[in-house]
């Protein structure tokens, strides 16, 4: 049993993180991450700008994730996972990259706003619940150890370590390195992603242990054209592991991706 010395030490010690956190609320008052408007919660969003977000629900492509504009049946695969079948087994993504969901985006990947960190990986848990109950460990799409350098900051690992730890899974963000300094995907065609991706990624020798007949689930912020995770399936297949699913935050649509 406690002492009365260990209570009071016990209950001095939660009223103190609990006027710790007053305080911080009192100093910096959590905004919609939209709109700026006072929310309850750091990190998320008010009702304005929760109703302009396109969630990606069923029906859509049982691989690709792809959403359909009307349900074609539980099997029916969209035409580009028929014409151009993707390494990895299946992707998911929260939302379409759009308004809001393309702002958090980019506040975390390029303003430091890691604060929204864990409230897009609650998103993505929800999102990737079939991914996440087969995996075995989680991977986010690395970057080259030079802009690694220079952002000092990896917005997929960010998103990959709140997700397993919400998911209670195993997050290892060195099974899989960048070994190839590429281009800026932005801006750039289908064809030319995919030959900016080739070769860019490898499980290391010291690594593969790691991965060698787990299934794996690889994250990233967004899914583009898919010639990142791809290339990134690929290279953990090569490394031994049994299966490769992908989890990303958004997910750009074919008539929406940036030119």
């Amino acid at each position: 049993m406690k002492t009365r010395a260990e209570t009071f030490k016990q209950t001095a010690h939660g009223l103190a993180k609990g006027l710790t956190r007053q305080f911080a609320t009192l100093l910096f008052p959590p905004l919609c991450s939209g709109c700026e408007r006072l929310v309850a919660e750091p990190g998320s969003l008010c009702g304005a700008c929760w109703a302009k977000v396109r969630f990606i629900e069923k029906p859509y492509c049982p691989v690709l994730g792809t959403p359909f504009s009307h349900d074609l049946g539980a099997e029916i695969l969209s035409a580009e996972a028929i014409a151009d079948p993707p390494p990895f087994e299946r992707a998911r993504s929260v939302a379409v990259h759009e308004g809001v969901v393309a702002e958090m985006v980019q506040g975390l990947k390029y303003n430091d706003r890691t604060d929204l960190g864990p409230w897009m990986a609650r998103w993505m848990l929800r999102a990737g619940t079939e991914l996440l109950d087969g995996c075995d460990i989680i991977v986010p799409v690395p970057l080259h150890a030079r802009r690694f350098w220079f952002r000092r900051f990896n917005q997929s690992a960010e998103l990959a370590r709140h997700v397993a730890r919400l998911a209670g899974k195993t997050f290892d963000p060195d099974a899989l390195k960048r070994v190839k300094r590429t281009r800026q995907q932005v801006g750039l065609g289908s064809n030319a992603r995919r030959l900016n991706m080739s070769g860019a990624f490898k499980v290391p020798e010291a690594q593969e242990i790691k991965v060698r007949g787990r299934r794996v689930l690889l994250i990233d912020d967004v899914y583009t054209t898919g010639a990142t995770v791809k290339a990134a399936s690929r290279a953990l297949l090569r490394g031994g592991a049994s299966r490769v699913d992908v989890l990303t935050f958004s997910r750009a649509l074919a008539k929406e991706l940036p030119i």
